[in-house]
């Protein structure tokens, strides 16, 4: 068992200055892992980032800014990125699209305004936007995919930005605005890394709507994610049920579909078990075929948007994971959990506040950032893996990544 003295409140280290890619964490022999350690930090870490974003002559400001720009010019809007950062960037264009309407820049009469999207960064770069404003999502700013996004973008017309950890990253010699995090994720199954461009959407958002980012939002989002932090026992016990799977399918609609993608990243990169998504509805649709006592099904349930029809379609599908003998378990808010029979959730459920006072697609991805990740950290622990280094502690798979990477060889 390892032993930390890490304090949850204080600054995360930045990255190194000249800027370099981290190098693999170093090794614990058990828990608490850097994982834990980076879970435990983002209470603090939103509150800090929020802080630093506050002022109208923030970086949150400045990209609300370009935000606005672009909308009112008619040019699309699109978030990119790869991995977690993908999955975060699909967070970020739903967190900005509430922000977008809540301005009243698109909806009737505002035509040709767009809304923001989100788009794979390396398809981005294959088919960049001619007009309008392509936002990156690189923790370190050192993806080779979205970087080539962003210059592609650039030399196409559009203007461009970056969420990343620092301006003196690569990825920020593409982006003419900058928002940095300032501090860095010291695992490489990365926690800090998805949750920090979430909240720094959150400030972009409430520029954008012209909310204030005060010491109310900051609370209302640290409270969140603690309130996911505090619930480790609970993922423990589900984490304990679903270990014994095969694969696990982890199914989300709306809002949540972000993270449970990530999710299924987390639980393979983290756990090493196999893993796969499915839309709500889609995993009904001829899935269920491949399935069997050894799959493990997570629900992922929290968006308040259009909320009776989903869970009344959730029901549905727990129902139809039980018949076949699935372990289910559920990420869901306390109102949904009312609602859902604890039958349906036979590994077990970890219930989240509902959190009114943030808007929905904050309330949903904050509210779940940090149960994901337990449920993830609880799994490692549970098959006795260290999620920490990814599996490239191990020579075949570190030789994988770095042959993935290699220009290909002639001769």
């Amino acid at each position: 068992m390892s032993t930390s003295t890490f304090d949850p409140t204080a600054p995360l280290p930045g990255p190194p200055d000249p800027w370099r890619s981290t190098s693999q964490p170093s090794r614990r022999e058990g828990p608490p892992f850097h994982m834990t350690d980076m879970i435990e930090a983002e209470p603090a870490l939103a509150a800090r980032i929020l802080a630093r974003n506050e002022d109208a002559g923030s970086a949150a400001a400045a990209l609300a800014g370009a935000i606005s720009r672009a909308i009112k010019a008619g040019g699309p809007i699109i978030v990119t990125g790869c991995g977690t950062s993908e999955h975060a960037a699909q967070g970020v264009a739903a967190i900005v699209r509430e922000g977008v309407r809540s301005a009243g820049l698109t909806g009737p009469g505002r035509l040709p305004a767009r809304e923001p999207v989100s788009r794979q960064a390396f398809e981005l770069s294959l088919d960049p936007p001619k007009t309008g404003l392509v936002i990156g999502i690189s923790h370190e700013g050192g993806t080779t995919a979205t970087n080539a996004a962003l210059e592609a973008a650039r030399a196409a017309g559009a203007r461009t930005a970056l969420i990343t950890v620092t301006d003196r990253s690569p990825g920020a010699q593409h982006a003419l605005t900058v928002l940095a995090t300032e501090e860095l994720d010291q695992g490489w199954c990365h926690t800090v890394g998805y949750l920090s461009p979430l909240v720094a959407a959150v400030a972009v958002a409430a520029h954008l709507a012209r909310r204030p980012v005060d010491e109310s939002l900051r609370t209302a989002a640290r409270d969140l994610l603690q309130a996911g932090v505090d619930r480790s026992s609970i993922a423990e016990a589900v984490a304990a049920r679903l270990a014994g799977s095969r694969q696990i399918l982890v199914i989300a609609s709306g809002a949540d579909r972000p993270a449970a993608r990530e999710l299924v990243l987390k639980i393979e990169e983290g756990t090493w078990i196999p893993a796969a998504y499915r839309d709500l509805e889609t995993f009904l649709h001829g899935h269920l075929a491949a399935t069997d006592e050894s799959t493990g099904l997570v629900l992922v349930l929290t968006d308040r948007d259009h909320r009776a029809e989903r869970l009344e379609r959730a029901r549905g599908a727990l129902r139809a994971a039980r018949l076949i003998g699935m372990e289910t378990a559920a990420i869901v808010t306390a109102d949904i959990a009312a609602d859902l029979p604890t039958d349906l959730t036979t590994a077990g459920r970890i219930v989240v506040p509902e959190a009114p006072a943030l808007p929905s697609p904050v309330a949903a991805l904050l509210g779940t950032t940090t149960p994901l990740q337990l449920l993830t950290e609880r799994l490692a622990r549970a098959k006795g893996v260290d999620p920490d280094a990814i599996h490239r502690d191990v020579d075949r798979y570190r030789e994988a990544a770095d042959a993935a990477e290699a220009p290909e060889a002639v001769g």
